[in-house]
Order: C-alpha cells, then sequence, then structure tokens
C-alpha cells in the first residue's frame, strides 16, 4: 500500500518530499553527517529516484540554499511594499520573517550556519549575504520617509541584515522566548537606528 501511494504522487511532490527530507538532516547532521541513503530513506524515495531530481548531494543543498533564500527575500520585499508608515510596517515584516524561521527551523540552519567547508558552498554563502544586503539596500532607497546619505545606506542595509540574522540563530537556542517578544525588540532595535518612530513603544 505504501508503494502505491508513494507512485501516485506528481513529480513536484515528490521533489518536495525529497527537499523537506533533506532540509531537516542538513540541519540536524550538517552537510558531511547526512547521507544520501538517509535522505532517500526519510523520503520514502529509492536512492536511484532520488538522483532522478538532483545529480548529487551537493546539488540538492545547493538547491534548498536558494529555494529558502528566494523565499525570505521575496517574503521581505512583498511585505515592505505593503503601505503604511515604515514604523508599522516593520512589525509585520519582521513578524514574517521570524515566522518563515518558526516554521522552518531547517532553512535557518542551513541558510546561517555553514557546515560544509566546500569552497563552492562558502562562495554561496557569501553572494547570500551580499545578495539580502541588496535587497535591503533596494528597500531603504525607496522609502520616502528615510533620508540616508550614500555613505550610510550600505552600513545600515548590513546592520538589518546582520541583526535580524543574528537574532534568529540566538532565538534558535532560545525557543522558549515568544516570537512576539523577538520581534518586538527587533523592530525597536531597527526603527531606532532607521531615525523612524515611535520606536519605544510609546505614542506621540
Amino acid at each position: 500500500m505504501p508503494r502505491e501511494r508513494r507512485r501516485r504522487l506528481k513529480k513536484g511532490q515528490r521533489r518536495e518530499l525529497i527537499e523537506d527530507a533533506a532540509s531537516a538532516l542538513f540541519a540536524e547532521h550538517g552537510y558531511a553527517g547526512t547521507r544520501i541513503e538517509q535522505i532517500a530513506a526519510a523520503a520514502g524515495v529509492t536512492k536511484q529516484l532520488l538522483y532522478q531530481h538532483f545529480p548529487s548531494k551537493k546539488a540538492l543543498h545547493m538547491a534548498l540554499l536558494a529555494k529558502h533564500r528566494d523565499e525570505l527575500l521575496a517574503g521581505l520585499a512583498e511585505n515592505m511594499a505593503t503601505p503604511g508608515p515604515l514604523a508599522e510596517r516593520l512589525p509585520r515584516v519582521l513578524d514574517r520573517w521570524f515566522a518563515y524561521v518558526e516554521e522552518h527551523p531547517y532553512a535557518l540552519a542551513m541558510l546561517f550556519r555553514d557546515t560544509t567547508g566546500d569552497p563552492e558552498v562558502q562562495a554561496f554563502y557569501r553572494e547570500l549575504q551580499a545578495s539580502a544586503r541588496r535587497a535591503n539596500v533596494a528597500l531603504l532607497r525607496a522609502e520616502p520617509e528615510l533620508e540616508v546619505s550614500d555613505e550610510q545606506i550600505e552600513p545600515l542595509a548590513e546592520f538589518a541584515r546582520s541583526a535580524t540574522t543574528g537574532l534568529a540563530l540566538w532565538w534558535a537556542d532560545h525557543p522558549d522566548v515568544p516570537r512576539a517578544t523577538v520581534v518586538d525588540v527587533t523592530a525597536r532595535m531597527l526603527a531606532r537606528g532607521l531615525g523612524v518612530g515611535p520606536s519605544d513603544g510609546t505614542k506621540d
């Protein structure tokens, strides 16, 4: 019976099962500690079938990194584009961001903790940081409320990137802290850094 159910899965559904299984295993055991056989078993497919979707463990790992990067950046851009003052949008944007890493803890571990030692993957991590910084720069430039000089905008973009990812990694080790608290702290800090208010939870 299980085999019949697996046979009825569409190609996209089977690929998603493989990606979910691989993400969880990579996050728990690291890249080197995860074998293709383990991923195939966790996904309920044969190793040969897995290779029809991904030619190697490295290709699977890189595809997952790109997928989670794109989903996080797309969510950030979508929420920043909603109407309203920046001080009001920030908590919503951050809640969506932290909700993603809460719902996909393996994505957090994969995106922000390199466990491979592979030069190509390390280059991807550097590009990941650069692309997130570029996205933040573009979003900051598009904000009519902000008056930021050219020499300040990239440091501000990096501040926003490193602060949110750093706190997300800390939160992963302190899961008892409510998401609302993490969002509130981050929103106040970023609002203060960007010079938009109120940043202390009070109203004018």
